[in-house]
C-alpha cells in the first residue's frame, strides 16, 4: 500500500481530495518538473478542446467520411477498420482531425496519445467526442510537445489529473494545466525533427500500401468491391436485396451447412476473377497454416521475460504487449520476417480486426505472438508481400470473413481458408508489389524507431534532472 502525508494547503490549492491525485506515481517527478517548467500546456496551444457530441449517422465508405475512435487514432492503419459518418447528415467541421494535432483520450484511453498525419485531414477524417484535440501554436514545436506527452512522465501526468470511479475521465481544461518542462531550444528542435520525420515516413508508407493494392487490382483486372458483392453483419440500407439462394445437396459437405459460408454473393465475386488463380494452400510452406500454440502466461516486469503480443496490441502504431515469463514458452516459434498473420479470433462487426492481416516487418521479428493468430510462410515462387496485399485487400478480407464459424467468438474454418483463391500474375509484377510492401513496412519501422528515440531523449533528460 502506498501512503503519503500532505498539507491541507495542497488540498485547498488543487481542489482535489482524492488519493489518486495526491499520491500519483508521477509525483516522484513532480517537484523536478515544476522546478524546470515555466509554462503549462495551454500556454503553448491555440486551443485544447473536444468536438462535442453531434448526430451520428453511420454509412458505407462510399457515402461517408472516416469517423475515428480512440483505438483507431493509435492504429498503424487508422482507416482499415474505422466507421464512416454520413457526408450528408453526420459531417461536423469541428470534429475534423487536422494535420499536426495531438490527440489524447478523454474517457477510458487516458494518456493514449497520437500525432495526426496529413492524410487523415485529406480524407476529412473526424474524431469522436471522446478525443481531446491539442492544437499547438504554429510558432511552437508540436512534435516536441507530442514526444513529452507520449513519454512515461507525460502519460503518468494525464493519469494524475484523471478523476471518476467506474470510468475515469479527464477534461480538456485539466489537460491544459499539465506543466511542460523547459528544455534548451536545440534539444527541442532535435526532438521535434525526429517526430516530424516519423510522421513523413508514416504518410509515405500509407500511400505506398494503397498504391500496392491498386496495382494488384490493375494487374489482375479487378474493380473495387461494393456491398452487393458480399454478405456482412451490420446495418444496411432498405434498398439492399435479401440474399436468398438454393444449393444442391451435392455442393454441401460435412464441413459446414451455414448459409453464410455458402454465400452466393461471394461465389459470384470469385467468378469475377478472370486471371489464373491458385488456392492458398499451394502458395504456403507445407500447404498449411500454423499458430504459436498455447503456453503459460505469467506476467513479469517489463525488463524481464519476453513480450507477448496479442490481437489488441498488434494493430497499434507502436506495439506494446505485456511481458511474461519465458518458462515453458517455446522460443523456437517466434515470428520471422515476411510472415503473413491473420487475426484469427473475434466478432463479425465491420469495425473489428477479426480476419484482418498483418505483415511481419522488423518490428515483429523474433517477437512472441499469441496463439490466436493464423500464421503462414510463402513458398519461394510467391513473394510474401504480394500475398499480404491480396489477403489484406477488400477481396481477401471478404473471402476470409466468409469462412467464419462460431457464435460469440468466431474463427475461420481452416479447411476452407486453405482454398481461398489467389490471383497469379507475372512474377516481375508480383515482385514489384512485394517490394512496395516491404519498403512501406520498413518505413513504418523506421518511423517507430524515431518516435522511440525522441521519447527516450526526453525521459533520459528528466531522469538526469531527478538524480
Amino acid at each position: 500500500m502506498k501512503c503519503r502525508v500532505i498539507n491541507s494547503q495542497e488540498v485547498l490549492l488543487s481542489k482535489r481530495f482524492d488519493g489518486s491525485y495526491h499520491n500519483a506515481e508521477v509525483n516522484i517527478y513532480s517537484s523536478v518538473i515544476e522546478r524546470h517548467s515555466s509554462f503549462k500546456l495551454k500556454d503553448y496551444c491555440t486551443e485544447i478542446f473536444t468536438s462535442g457530441r453531434n448526430k451520428r449517422v453511420y454509412t458505407t465508405k462510399e457515402f461517408g467520411y472516416p469517423f475515428l475512435s480512440n483505438s483507431d487514432v493509435v492504429a498503424a492503419a487508422p482507416l482499415a477498420s474505422c466507421k464512416y459518418s454520413s457526408k450528408k447528415y453526420g459531417f461536423d467541421e469541428k470534429a475534423i482531425l487536422r494535420k499536426g494535432m495531438i490527440l489524447t483520450g478523454r474517457v477510458g484511453a487516458i494518456g493514449q496519445t497520437a500525432f495526426v498525419p496529413g492524410y487523415l485531414e485529406a480524407y476529412n477524417a473526424m474524431g469522436s467526442d471522446n478525443i481531446i484535440r491539442i492544437c499547438v501554436k504554429p510558432e511552437e514545436r508540436n512534435g516536441f510537445i507530442y514526444a513529452y506527452l507520449a513519454s512515461k512522465i507525460g502519460n503518468l501526468s494525464f493519469w494524475k489529473h484523471a478523476t471518476g470511479g467506474v470510468q475515469p475521465f479527464i477534461t480538456d481544461a485539466m489537460v491544459g494545466e499539465l506543466p511542460i518542462p523547459d528544455f534548451p531550444e536545440a534539444f527541442q528542435k532535435e526532438v521535434d525533427d525526429l517526430i516530424q520525420e516519423s510522421a513523413r515516413l508514416r504518410e509515405e508508407a500509407t500511400e505506398a500500401l494503397e498504391d500496392a493494392s491498386k496495382l494488384l487490382k490493375h494487374y489482375a483486372s479487378l474493380s473495387d468491391l461494393t456491398e452487393a458483392d458480399y454478405d456482412y453483419y451490420g446495418p444496411r440500407s432498405y434498398e439492399r436485396q435479401v440474399s436468398c439462394f438454393v444449393k444442391s445437396r451435392k455442393d454441401i459437405d460435412s464441413t459446414t451447412i451455414n448459409a453464410f459460408n455458402h454465400s452466393e454473393r461471394i461465389k459470384n465475386t470469385k467468378d469475377k476473377i478472370t486471371c489464373l488463380t491458385r488456392p492458398l494452400k499451394d502458395l504456403i510452406i507445407n500447404g498449411d497454416v500454423f499458430s504459436t500454440g498455447s503456453f503459460p502466461r505469467i506476467e513479469v516486469k517489463e525488463d524481464k521475460g519476453i513480450m507477448l503480443i496479442n490481437q489488441s496490441d498488434i494493430f497499434d502504431t507502436i506495439i506494446r504487449g505485456k511481458h511474461i515469463s519465458k518458462r515453458n514458452v517455446k522460443l523456437s516459434n517466434l515470428v520471422e520476417y515476411g510472415e503473413v498473420l491473420i487475426a484469427g479470433v473475434g466478432t463479425l462487426g465491420e469495425n473489428e480486426t477479426f480476419c484482418r492481416c498483418i505483415y511481419a516487418n522488423e518490428d515483429l521479428v523474433n517477437q512472441l505472438v499469441s496463439g490466436e493468430f493464423i500464421r503462414m510462410k510463402t513458398i519461394e515462387e510467391i513473394p510474401s508481400g504480394y500475398l499480404y496485399t491480396w489477403l489484406s485487400s477488400d477481396y481477401g478480407f471478404r473471402f476470409i470473413r466468409n469462412l467464419q464459424t462460431g457464435t460469440k467468438l468466431c474463427r475461420p474454418i481452416p479447411r476452407l481458408l486453405l482454398e481461398i483463391p489467389v490471383p497469379i500474375i507475372e512474377s516481375n509484377k508480383m515482385k514489384e508489389i512485394h517490394d512496395i510492401v516491404t519498403d512501406a513496412h520498413t518505413k513504418r519501422y523506421k518511423a517507430n524507431c524515431l518516435v522511440k528515440q525522441a521519447i527516450g531523449m526526453i525521459e533520459n533528460e528528466i531522469e538526469h534532472w531527478n538524480k
